[in-house]
């Protein structure tokens, strides 16, 4: 899900700066509604030095409707380089993998009918049908994360996406990274969780995929927009090159003389080297470039049950390992 942006209002802002300002170990004093004075040194003076020199200063917070000429390095505006600085120098590094547990109340497991009308819902070819073991209690494993992206193209696009991708199948999960915000997480998680090992190949594959899926409505559109002023701009070039190709052609036409012949063939040959590289110019400005940045990794848990499921299609029986979800009512396979 892509996150909504929060409005330019100075009050929090302010406070977002003092506390993030205060957590990495300076000393800071609201002195006005829209004014903070800070003394920093070390990391947090980082943001202004980069040898982490004692630095004191005033941040000023203008409304949004100001139009006064602005102080990068004591005025905090929309698009202040000092807000994405800080924002970055708050996140970990290296990258941590987190782990959580959803607090849901376990409930009984669904009945062999209501369990059978639901994996046919999500795979209807199978003929037949049977579970060969009773409902055993397990975890659900979902893989979450916050990923910042930039999209490079005639307009630059930022926006900052929270996603999430089951595991070990790596199926996109949007109800539960919509939902993250109202869930529960268990102060006391069980011990005998047997967490599953996430490599960075499979990391990077699953998210990739998510993060594909969650641009893919804006990346058309910017892409058609990318397209039509492509083909302006290749028509406007083709249109002066094969005008100027034919003025040389009817001169050369028109002449006698050998000279004047060959330096007209030497300027057409140029002319079509330039034709093509002013085409190649101009495909590679019209490129489009997606540019994540992961700030957050999750690993989270929640209650579901586990049972061995054999299904026939075409007269073969397969048997196959899967767990149920309570929370969205879908089956997952464990293969």
């Amino acid at each position: 899900m892509i996150l909504s942006r929060l409005p330019n209002d100075p009050g929090p802002l302010v406070d977002f700066y003092q506390q993030a300002l205060e957590h990495l170990g300076a000393v800071c004093e609201r002195t006005w509604f829209d004014r903070l004075q800070l003394v920093a040194e070390g990391r947090a003076a980082r943001l202004w030095n980069d040898d982490g020199a004692l630095h004191e200063a005033e941040l000023h917070f203008p409304a949004p409707d100001a139009t006064a000429p602005r102080d990068a390095a004591r005025e905090v505006f929309p698009g202040c380089p000092l807000t994405f600085r800080l924002a970055e120098s708050l996140l970990p590094s290296p990258l941590t993998l987190d782990r959580a547990v959803l607090a849901a109340d376990r409930t009984q497991p669904p009945s062999a009918e209501v369990a059978e009308k639901l994996w046919r819902a999500q795979w209807p070819d199978g003929t037949r049908w049977r579970m060969d073991s009773a409902f055993q209690a397990t975890h659900h494993f979902s893989l979450m994360a916050l990923v910042r992206c930039e999209i490079q193209a005639i307009d630059q696009h930022w926006s900052l996406h929270r996603l999430a991708v089951a595991l070990p199948g790596g199926e996109p999960d949007e109800a539960l990274a919509a939902a993250l915000d109202f869930a529960e997480l268990s102060e006391n998680p069980p011990i005998e969780i047997d967490w599953p090992a996430c490599d960075a190949a499979q990391i990077r594959d699953g998210l990739s995929a998510a993060l594909t899926e969650a641009l893919a409505d804006e990346l058309n559109l910017i892409r058609r927009r990318q397209e039509n002023y492509l083909r302006r701009e290749l028509d406007r070039i083709h249109d002066y090159f094969t005008g100027y190709e034919q003025e040389l052609t009817q001169r050369a036409a028109r002449t006698h003389s050998e000279n004047t012949k060959l330096k007209t063939e030497d300027r057409l040959s140029a002319a079509k080297a330039e034709h093509t590289r002013r085409r190649a110019d101009q495909v590679q400005r019209h490129e489009i470039r997606v540019l994540p940045r992961l700030d957050a990794l999750l690993l989270l848990a929640e209650p579901a049950w586990k049972t061995t499921v054999t299904t026939s299609h075409h007269g073969e029986a397969h048997a196959q390992t899967a767990h149920f979800v309570p929370r969205c009512r879908r089956w997952f396979l464990d293969d």
